[in-house]
Formats: C-alpha cells, sequence, structure tokens
C-alpha cells in the first residue's frame, strides 16, 4: 500500500506550504499596455511610471529596491555604451550587436524571480511581465533611451514608495 503524503495544513513533511503560490494568486496583475516606448507620450515619465512603481512596490515580499537597482543598473549600463558613439550608423551596428545581450535581461528577471529568499522569489511576476514587456519594444537606439528614462523614473517613484 502506498504511503500517503502528509499534509497538514496544507504542508509538505517540512512545514512548506503554498506560500508561493498564495503570494502569485494575492499581487494584482499589472498592466503595460499604456507603456509605448516608441512614441513617447507625455505622460510615459511621471503617471505612467509613477502608477507602475506603486503596483510593484505593493508586494512587500518582494521586489527590494537594492534587487531592482541591479537590473536598472545594468540598463543604465547598456544605454552608455550606445550613447558613447555619436556616429548614428556605428551606432546601430553596435545595437544590432548589443541587442541579445539586452535581451538577456529577461533571463536574469526570470532567474530573480524564481530564486527564493524567505519563500519568495527576489522579483515577482509583475516585474518580471513590466522588463518584458518593455525589452519586446526595444529595436533601436532611440527606444532603448527611451526605455532607460522610463526605469529611471520608475526607479524615482519605486524609492518614494518604499524606502527599503
Amino acid at each position: 500500500m502506498a504511503q500517503q503524503p502528509y499534509t497538514r495544513n496544507n504542508q509538505d513533511r517540512y512545514g512548506r506550504g503554498q506560500e508561493r503560490q498564495t503570494a502569485k494568486d494575492d499581487i494584482e496583475k499589472l498592466d503595460t499596455s499604456d507603456i509605448n516606448l516608441k512614441t513617447v507620450d507625455s505622460e510615459l515619465f511621471s503617471n505612467i511610471a509613477k502608477k507602475k512603481a506603486e503596483m510593484i512596490a505593493k508586494n512587500t515580499k518582494s521586489n527590494k529596491s537594492a534587487q531592482l537597482r541591479k537590473f536598472y543598473d545594468e540598463i543604465v549600463m547598456w544605454d552608455q555604451k550606445l550613447m558613447m558613439i555619436s556616429d548614428k550608423t556605428k551606432q546601430a551596428e553596435k545595437f544590432a550587436e548589443y541587442l541579445p545581450f539586452i535581451k538577456m535581461l529577461n533571463a536574469k528577471v526570470a532567474y530573480a524571480e524564481g530564486r527564493k529568499s524567505s519563500g519568495y522569489g527576489l522579483v515577482d511576476q509583475n516585474f518580471v511581465a513590466l522588463i518584458s514587456d518593455c525589452l519586446k519594444q526595444i529595436d533601436n537606439p532611440e527606444s532603448m533611451r527611451t526605455f532607460k528614462l522610463f526605469m529611471e523614473a520608475f526607479m524615482g517613484f519605486y524609492k518614494q514608495e518604499r524606502r527599503d
């Protein structure tokens, strides 16, 4: 006869429960449809960035400022590499060379979501969605610059919301 798994209050024998699923279910899904990096709306760096920061800051179990700052720092690094090239033709060539590495941010953010600290990912699925949806729109140095500026505004509002 097969042994039944130990289930007490939805926990396994090590006391691990359904925290991860519950944490994901309790978080309202982030809507990124108003973020357009191709045609810059006058609200992109103000109200839109603020709404996204407020929404992501609601999850107090994940999304620590230092963790988000690491991703922002990498975005700034790629933008600076592009902005150092004054010749637009060479800048476009370098952008094509850098783009796979810029888009690798998707994998890095997904990894951070999968890593556990106190039972929760270092970032949540809303931050993953924010980065992923923005990266989908990047196809030239100008959209990369807009992404960097949006994330700069987002980080400012995020720090206002969460002082950790």
